[in-house]
């Protein structure tokens, strides 16, 4: 089985230190215990064009990335918090799956019919929730299937000034909640492996 995350920092380079990157990191690695190994990918190291198609022409990344969307069983999306909002990285991201609802088969599935997806959030204000609810709204318009529990999230102390890469440790109540995400989703993708959905019409 495998996973791909995806992660939608706004950090502009590679080496910087990331708080999403590091939370995507610990979920693959509780991933790859259950037997579902995979890799992140940065977004912003990517030339995603604007546009709600699959390809927007010469030099857009999309294709590449979409291709490897689709050939994961599991898809784990990560953003931080931005005003309150999804970094504008991971509404691109969400835009460009919009083509999957005009790319159905002859049985009405879209592309990413039987794909479970996993979100991650962190931040340091409130709003793990609302954004957590965003994504899954447009994940589940794309397609994909949400197994319960299926955000992983942080938010620091309101107006702070501690990132989640600067914890000593993962706080237990994150780590539960990987461990419960996780488990889910793999048991999720198992079943939608062995028993896909049939037509829609």
């Amino acid at each position: 089985m495998d996973a791909l995350a995806v992660n939608c920092s706004l950090k502009g380079e590679a080496g910087e230190e990331s708080s999403t990157q590091l939370l995507l990191s610990q979920i693959m690695e509780t991933l790859d215990g259950h037997g579902a190994g995979g890799t992140i990918l940065r977004a912003v190291d990517r030339d995603i064009r604007p546009g709600v198609t699959s390809d927007e022409g010469d030099g857009d990344a999309w294709p590449a990335i979409r291709r490897a969307v689709l050939a994961a069983d599991i898809l784990v999306l990560g953003t931080p918090i931005w005003l309150g909002q999804p970094s504008s990285v991971c509404q691109r991201v969400l835009e460009r799956m919009d083509a999957f609802l005009g790319e159905k088969d002859d049985e009405g599935r879209m592309p990413s019919y039987g794909h479970v997806a996993l979100v991650a959030v962190v931040g340091n204000e409130d709003g793990a929730h609302h954004v957590s609810a965003q994504l899954y709204q447009a994940l589940n318009d794309v397609g994909f299937t949400l197994a319960a529990n299926a955000v992983v999230y942080w938010v620091g102390e309101a107006m702070g000034a501690i990132d989640y890469r600067e914890l000593a440790e993962i706080p237990d109540a994150v780590r539960s909640a990987m461990d419960m995400a996780v488990s889910n989703a793999v048991h999720l993708a198992g079943l939608l492996g062995k028993a896909p959905y049939g037509p829609t019409g």
